[in-house]
């Protein structure tokens, strides 16, 4: 291809193209000189200027300069791209943030005569280089050059405002801000973090900030996240975020219902399906592709010389996953504390007698333990509820722990004892729907008085806490004050308890035993007014007595009174007594009226028994209420 034909092609003399493409056309017509360079670019045409070594001719090369190699790749996939897609080739250079490897870098670009350059400078030192380029006729896009040059950047601080914003729109004000030291970054979103605040009307305190290398002393952190009662967090990288989220499970704080997160995120980073954390991908990709379009327009002379058009992109949120309202402004949540287990159910002629072998005729593997059942059974009634107990290492626990996280149940409350195997529960039920229960407590026996204390941030927001006494007292009673000491209340079912510690009298709000265990507990009182009396005489508020087929029996200081069973057959009363405890709280959190929900639960308690197993058979809401509402429909109106 000769300059004659690329003449003819471009419609213009020949001096003109020798003009263009040796960089003397001030004169000539922008339209003109895209129309001469796009042909010159597609030909790959070779002017007699560079055969002849003259610095004024063009090369359709373009340098990268850059400060050191912390960078994005996708930064300059964005460079690349554009930079071919308009004929030009790319030469990368890496200054490794010093100011001689950074001169260096300069002489070679002047010597291969770029036809301009994309410059981030080293520091403000880096000026005195800018006249190698001047004398050259090289035009330069600045990248990060702070205030030393007019630079194209990434607005971070526009980006941190935003993330905060996201948080307070969501209600929260009580925020840390989660930083790099001595990262421009950081100091860009904290910025932004600040004014938003500001703008928003809400202080701002140094110890709002929190820096990633803060997160490995795991106890000053907890501290600081229960002193400072913070809801939420903005994070200015992503790698710090998915330690924050490492740390935080460790710390038993589940994403979102405990703390709100958000985050930047780098392109590319959005791929990752787990841990979900919100954020706004930085645009490293389009802020590439943005500056070379820039440098390429100066090169060209399709902008005036001193033109700079910042940087601008959506900054969108890719996703609510890691937000909420803070726990605070939710409606209250059920606490359960209590024991885990896998359940094996035997279906027996007759239950087992000493001497005798029984046949079994059908066995099944379910989630049980009073802890779990009555957790499934609030989740499934569509109420936020929180398991606080433990499994074990055995493969039966990752059994347990997929069958809550399938109902609704989290996981942040229940700790994996990596020294012990599951409870286990062995059932066995007869033909009339009596059942005996033999059971292997296994890492139940694991939870602590102190494992409770790790764990109190859970019961923040709290209405009621369901306590069985299958755990240990120690544990009992600690869960008791700590529900207390966040302003809930507190269930307690008296499972094997042969008596009941008067601390723990004294920390129970409503008792909720069967005939059998108020018995136990009560061995003078004959009948169950007697037995509920003498309950109320230890200081407990609200007694009520579980009576299999009969129904139950409540007694409070201004109300006695008995109410009946709901219509079902019997086929297995295992999970009875947990059916009829989660859907008391449930609706009584709700505010429901304590008569109201007692009947709601004789229903919940019907539907259980009359199916086999725990706590798959737990009737959801819906299934419930349509029963209820076809015989009692003004049960469920809240007065």
């Amino acid at each position: 291809m000769t300059i004659k034909e690329i003449a003819q092609l471009a419609g213009v003399s020949i001096s003109t193209v020798s003009k263009i493409v040796n960089n003397k056309d001030q004169n000539i017509h922008p339209e003109t000189r895209s129309r001469v360079l796009k042909i010159v670019k597609e030909y790959n045409y070779t002017p007699y200027g560079t055969v002849k070594n003259l610095s004024n001719a063009k090369s359709f090369l373009l340098a990268v300069l850059l400060r050191s190699s912390d960078f994005s790749p996708l930064l300059l996939n964005g460079i690349l791209e554009t930079a071919q897609e308009h004929g030009y080739n790319v030469l990368l250079f890496d200054s490794q943030a010093d100011l001689q490897t950074e001169l260096k870098h300069i002489t070679t670009i002047c010597q291969k005569r770029a036809d301009g350059v994309i410059w981030e400078p080293v520091s403000r030192d880096s000026t005195a280089y800018v006249q190698q380029l001047t004398r050259q006729k090289i035009p330069v896009c600045y990248l990060n050059a702070g205030n030393t040059f007019p630079s194209y950047t990434i607005d971070f601080q526009e980006m941190g405002r935003r993330l905060t914003q996201k948080m307070i729109d969501h209600k929260h004000t009580r925020m840390l801000c989660l930083l790099e030291r001595e990262d421009p970054r950081s100091e860009q979103v904290v910025t932004g973090f600040r004014k938003c605040l500001y703008d928003n009307g809400l202080p701002f305190h140094e110890n709002a900030l929190l820096y990633d290398d803060a997160l490995t002393e795991s106890s000053k952190f907890l501290q600081k996240l229960t002193e400072l009662d913070i809801t939420g967090i903005v994070s200015s990288r992503f790698s710090s975020s998915l330690f924050l989220y490492e740390q935080l499970c460790k710390l038993h704080y589940c994403v979102p219902a405990d703390l709100s997160l958000v985050s930047l995120k780098e392109d590319g980073q959005n791929a990752l399906s787990f841990p979900h954390i919100s954020g706004i991908t930085i645009p490293w990709q389009e802020f590439g592709s943005y500056i070379c379009r820039q440098l390429i327009r100066k090169c060209e002379k399709l902008d005036p010389e001193d033109s700079h058009e910042p940087f601008a992109s959506d900054f969108c949120f890719d996703s609510e996953d890691s937000i909420r309202i803070p726990s605070s402004l939710c409606s209250k949540k059920l606490i359960v504390v209590g024991s885990i287990n896998s359940d094996m159910t035997f279906n027996v002629d007759f239950l087992p007698q000493a001497g005798k072998t029984t046949k079994i005729l059908n066995a099944t593997r379910t989630v049980g333990g009073k802890g779990a059942n009555q957790a499934v059974g609030i989740a499934k009634l569509n109420c936020e509820v929180t398991l606080i107990g433990e499994i074990g290492n055995d493969i039966d626990s990752s059994f347990i722990m997929d069958t809550l996280n399938h109902v609704g149940v989290p996981g942040d409350g229940i700790h994996r004892d990596l020294y012990a195997p599951a409870g286990k529960a062995y059932i066995y039920i007869d033909s009339n729907g009596e059942s005996t229960i033999t059971v292997l407590p296994g890492a139940n026996s694991s939870l602590s008085a102190e494992m409770i204390r790790q764990r109190q941030h859970l019961f923040k927001n709290a209405g009621l806490c369901l306590l069985s006494s299958e755990l240990s007292v120690e544990a009992l009673l600690e869960a008791a004050k700590t529900s207390r000491m966040y302003g809930a209340k507190n269930i307690l079912k008296p499972a094997v308890l042969g008596t009941i510690p008067d601390q723990l009298y004294a920390l129970t709000d409503i008792l909720i035993p069967n005939r059998k265990e108020a018995v136990s507990l009560c061995p003078t009182g004959a009948s169950v007014e007697e037995q509920a009396a003498y309950f109320l005489d230890k200081g407990i508020k609200i007694v009520i007595i579980t009576l299999d087929e009969e129904g139950c029996y409540l007694k409070t200081r201004e109300t006695a009174r008995y109410f009946p069973a709901a219509d079902f057959v019997a086929v297995d009363t295992t999970s009875g007594a947990d059916a009829f405890i989660s859907a008391f709280a449930a609706y009584l959190t709700e505010g429901y009226s304590l008569e109201q929900s007692i009947r709601i639960a004789t229903y919940a308690a019907g539907f259980c028994v009359s199916r086999q197993g725990a706590a798959p058979v737990l009737a959801d809401r819906s299934t419930l209420e349509a029963h209820i509402g076809k015989f009692e429909p003004a049960l469920l109106q809240r007065f």
